[in-house]
């Protein structure tokens, strides 16, 4: 999450490269807040053709992006300020507690400590970190471990240099995420779930100001309710799709219940379900490590949060308030954008919102 600095750059771009599809954001800094310049979305696969998961290849990823800054009038040479992301697996994010050490020696020492909690064995690992409080009595140091393997920073700064684009800061997307939430909604207490839904796996995100940070990734995504569809009622990708997007969650009543999107058969479970009882399980970690249950509200961000009926049905099942998250809230739009609320971009706002 952003560190708590001054904000000293008048533009930035967020740059979201996703699986399926890549979110861009130009926001202009203002004397209060933040005013949206411009912004696009475009899929990296070609209609109709049923997505694969793949590797970040500029040959598939780059091309996309140079048309989209064309499109937005964006000269790659000229850009003052990018934020870009990586994610999935290896990547890792965890918070610590620690005894307070000096500028000079933490960081050196972060590095021995965040082998014993994350992951990535230390010959393929990038470290950064982030000091989140000190405590008074105690004077321990709560810290934010975020690491990546060098060969995915490596393979994303691949794609942006062959779109011509000369890399910037690289932050973690669950980092962005909570971003997007805490720099357009600030709020003093409570914790709060943030669910990003990608086209194959969605950001988990638990956070609150005061609260342990906690981040992990669900591996079902958008791509996954339809093809729960496709299996349900025997159509081909395209017409799943369709179908996903006019009736979501509802149930038809014209045919019989198990060929419901919600319920598929009674031996096998939905992505619907699967999603609530990772994000069960996940939850009731957190209470264990942090020491609450606050929680005061769901937010879904990503494609996969425009999916009608999911934000009711998780509000049903996990009993937690759930809507969906509009990254603009905050963000002053010109004519053309006045109705702009795509939750598909709060990953893309929240890197363009972070400080230096």
């Amino acid at each position: 999450m952003a560190k708590k600095k001054k904000v000293k750059f008048k533009e930035s771009i967020g740059l979201d490269i996703g699986e399926h599809s890549i979110k861009m954001v130009h926001l202009k800094k203002l004397h209060q807040g933040f005013a949206l310049l411009n912004c696009e979305s475009r899929s990296t696969i070609a209609e109709g053709v049923e997505p694969v998961r793949s590797d970040l290849s500029p040959d598939r990823f780059a091309p996309v992006l140079s048309s989209m800054l064309k499109t937005m009038k964006i000269k790659p040479r000229q850009i003052k300020r990018l934020v870009s992301s990586i994610g999935g697996e290896n990547t890792s994010i965890k918070q610590i507690k620690t005894i307070f050490l000096p500028d000079d020696e933490l960081e050196s020492a972060l590095f021995f400590e965040a082998k014993k909690h994350l992951p990535i064995s230390g010959s393929e690992m990038m470290l950064d970190y982030q000091v989140r409080r000190v405590e008074e009595k105690s004077n321990n140091m709560h810290i934010l471990l975020a690491s990546a393997t060098k060969e995915l920073v490596n393979n994303h700064t691949n794609i942006l240099t062959s779109a011509g684009i000369i890399p910037g800061i690289i932050d973690l997307e669950a980092l962005g995420v909570a971003n997007s939430f805490a720099l357009n909604n600030p709020v003093d207490d409570g914790v709060y779930v943030l669910l990003d839904i990608g086209a194959f796996q969605t950001n988990m995100v638990v956070f609150g100001p005061d609260s342990k940070f906690f981040a992990r990734n669900i591996d079902w995504g958008g791509f996954n309710f339809t093809k729960d569809i496709m299996k349900a009622k025997n159509m081909d990708y395209p017409e799943a799709e369709e179908y996903k997007f006019e009736n979501g969650l509802k149930k038809d009543d014209n045919v019989s219940n198990k060929d419901s999107l919600i319920a598929l058969d009674i031996t096998e479970k939905t992505t619907a379900e699967l999603m609530v009882q990772e994000i069960k399980r996940s939850l009731r970690f957190y209470v264990k490590e942090a020491g609450t249950s606050d929680f005061r509200k769901v937010l879904l961000s990503g494609g996969g949060a425009k999916l009608i009926g999911l934000a009711e049905y998780l509000n049903e099942n996990l009993n937690i308030p759930t809507e969906v998250f509009n990254p603009f809230m905050s963000i002053e739009k010109p004519a053309k954008y006045s109705d702009e609320t795509d939750p598909e971009f709060a990953l893309a706002v929240g890197l363009a919102l972070r400080p230096e």
